[in-house]
């Protein structure tokens, strides 16, 4: 398997002002430099100690997006490596954050997590949850995150119709709280779509996708 030409026929597939992210959960260093030697620099991790792992050994130049369920134990492990938060899923967490990029003078970039899949598996907030802790002006006072956009998930299913209304419905819920925010032009991310379903993803207004079978293969746990 040839990772350079794997991430250069997905890069082919992808228009111009969506960014790519290789998830690169599971895969080895050596994988990571494969897709690194052709370029590629921003990279997804969803478990905290390999994020570290990982950012500690490897190039400074990549930009490191945490993509997993973030458990609040592990927020201070990944905070000087993380370059972009995609899925924060309470306002618990999203304080958290805060405080810790506080702690250590910096600020970093977040998507909240908006749940719409007909699945008990996955994490977020509704919505309606969404939409209303944005209006609530929450989020203005939090002077160490940025809210750059949202991240969703489809139902995992082979049903193209479920998948083309869920991402629509993370569409709209981006579109909805982008309306209530204070600072919109900062808010302009969508991150949605992976391996199977970035194409439909795209269509439906994704801004970022999120790749790691197709370009890595299968995982190696």
């Amino acid at each position: 398997m040839n990772i350079g030409d794997n991430i250069l026929k997905v890069r082919a597939t992808i228009p111009q002002g969506v960014e790519l992210v290789a998830v690169s959960k599971f895969h080895p260093n050596e994988a990571i430099m494969e897709a690194y030697e052709v370029g590629q620099r921003v990279f997804g991790e969803s478990r905290a100690t390999e994020l570290k792992t990982k950012a500690s050994s490897l190039p400074a130049d990549i930009q490191w997006h945490f993509i997993g369920h973030l458990q609040t134990n592990k927020v201070r492990m990944i905070m000087p490596y993380v370059s972009l938060i995609q899925s924060v899923d309470s306002e618990r967490l999203l304080r958290l954050i805060n405080a810790e990029a506080a702690r250590i003078d910096k600020v970093v970039d977040l998507l909240l997590q908006v749940y719409v899949a007909q699945e008990e598996t996955k994490f977020g907030f509704s919505p309606e949850e969404l939409v209303k802790l944005v209006e609530s002006g929450a989020l203005n006072e939090l002077s160490n995150v940025r809210v750059i956009g949202v991240m969703g998930m489809a139902t995992n299913t082979d049903d193209e119709a479920r998948i083309v209304a869920d991402f629509n419905a993370i569409h709209q819920t981006y579109q909805r709280a982008r309306l209530l925010m204070q600072n919109n032009e900062v808010f302009s991310q969508i991150s949605m779509g992976m391996s199977d379903d970035y194409a439909l993803a795209i269509k439906a207004g994704s801004t970022m996708v999120r790749i790691g079978s197709t370009i890595f293969g299968n995982r190696q746990y």
